[in-house]
């Protein structure tokens, strides 16, 4: 398993765990799976958090 993918899959539980019960908290799960996703990807170096900062300061 890619540890983006498992990333993805902490992310996924952490906000099911944080929205337990209600539907109108899935929007959570779906920002800390893609918060997961995005940690996970930046420790594999698919993504460059620099190159964003970067872009951002010009």
């Amino acid at each position: 398993m890619k540890t983006s993918h498992f990333a993805l899959l902490v992310g996924l539980l952490l906000g099911a765990v944080l929205a337990f019960g209600s539907f109108s908290q899935f929007f959570l799960v779906l920002i800390f799976a893609a918060i997961g996703l995005a940690v996970g990807m930046t420790i594999e170096g698919r993504i460059e958090i620099r190159g964003l900062t970067d872009r951002w300061r010009n």
